[in-house]
């Protein structure tokens, strides 16, 4: 089908044969054909065994992304219509529609590609040179797709400005595509309203894969003194607000995303009940504490702090200060809600940093529940990277 040949190495591919998507550097012994950087290749066993199709890139150290394990499959316009068709019925079937993220890269089967739907706009982000030749074609067919089912986009806004971009030789972009478009949008999630910023907000503007973690603090807050920190635009404070909490406190570093949470705050008629201040977590939380300070509810929602194997042992550090120092700001029988967003922070290393930062805090977790990523950024499994956000409740108990 496509004449270049990718061989791997005798015992090698071992995370494409567990059904993963992603074939390294290291683990090809040979590539036969001309090719150029971004075209579709041929992938085979050491032994000539036929394993897929997928996108070559020479500058990547994942070499190739595939597309299809299936032999005689064209990577045509009818192949990217069902992929986008598969994708937008998956999020009909699992999870609310009026904003999600509609296509989640490998987990869809459209490797390296990112799309999320807020409201009537959408935002695409591109991370891998073979499937940023393939974004207007595929863009295009959300589109058709989505007004097969009556619902028109009047516009899409690219953040393809990652840094990732570069270790694919590709350069960092952002703009429209298409017509312009007012990049403020409003959504609504969980009963909550909000103003998108899809042009200067972090990533494609809003941290959707939440929405559900945020709908499960809810139920704990009402009449309750509430804290949240890493707070960005204001979504989890917001969520605390509207389900009745006495009094929230959200906390950022982000001067941008504080004045966003308090623009958001007044659109849902809870700026009475919300204060936000723009600090230092890390530095805040210990003058809270020597202040005297407790809360009812404390929320914990930071930025991955680490981003690479190598960072681990320091991001591991960075979980257990927050955690012990979020813990100590909580009442006894108050609860905690405490995340991490890093795919390199695995389960069970971050279970265990708040295990030690419980025992150096002198307070004892009940786990309410364990949650991950809304399912409208699905977690295929062989595929790791799918699967990155751990998400905890627990009661809080003082030494008894």
């Amino acid at each position: 089908m496509y004449p270049t040949v990718v061989t791997l190495k005798k015992g090698e591919g071992r995370t494409v044969k567990a059904g993963g998507m992603w074939i390294y550097d290291n683990e090809i012994a040979s590539v036969k054909g001309d090719f150029k950087n971004g075209d579709l290749v041929t992938v085979e066993d050491f032994d000539g065994y036929f394993m897929g199709y997928g996108f070559i890139n020479i500058q990547s150290k994942i070499r190739v992304r595939l597309m299809t394990r299936k032999k005689g499959q064209a990577i045509d316009e009818a192949f990217l219509e069902k992929r986008v068709q598969d994708a937008w019925e998956y999020r009909k079937a699992t999870g609310d529609v009026g904003c999600c993220r509609l296509i989640f890269g490998e987990a869809d089967f459209l490797p390296g590609l990112v799309v999320d739907k807020f409201s009537d706009v959408l935002v695409a982000e591109s991370l891998a040179l073979g499937i940023d030749r393939l974004k207007p074609a595929i863009l295009a067919l959300v589109k058709k797709v989505l007004a097969q089912d009556g619902i028109q986009i009047r516009g899409i806004y690219e953040r393809s400005d990652a840094k990732v971009r570069l270790q694919e030789g590709m350069e960092r972009v952002k703009g429209f595509i298409g017509e312009p478009f007012d990049t403020k949008v409003e959504i609504e999630e969980n009963g909550v309203r909000y103003l998108v910023d899809v042009e200067n907000g972090q990533k494609t503007g809003f941290f959707l894969d939440q929405k559900y973690n945020r709908r499960a603090v809810q139920r704990l807050c009402r009449d309750k003194k509430v804290l949240d920190c890493f707070t960005h635009t204001g979504s989890f404070a917001l969520n605390a607000a509207v389900a009745g909490a006495k009094s929230v406190l959200g906390v950022d570093a982000s001067e941008l995303g504080i004045r966003q949470a308090q623009e958001n705050a007044r659109l849902n008629g809870v700026e009475d009940r919300v204060d936000f201040q723009c600090a230092d977590v890390f530095e805040l939380l210990p003058e809270l504490e020597k202040r005297g300070e407790t809360y009812d509810v404390v929320i914990l929602d930071p930025p991955a702090f680490t981003k690479s194997r190598n960072s681990v042992r320091n991001a591991v550090k960075g979980y257990r200060e927050i955690n012990l120092r979020g813990m100590k700001l909580v009442k006894d029988g108050g609860f905690l809600a405490t995340c991490s967003c890093s795919h390199f922070m695995d389960p069970e290393l971050f279970a265990k940093t708040i295990h030690e930062a419980a025992r150096s805090a002198h307070r004892r977790l009940r786990q309410v529940e364990f949650r991950t990523q809304a399912s409208d950024h699905p977690i295929l499994w062989a595929a790791d990277a799918s699967y990155y956000l751990k998400f905890y409740i627990f009661q809080v108990c003082c030494e008894r």
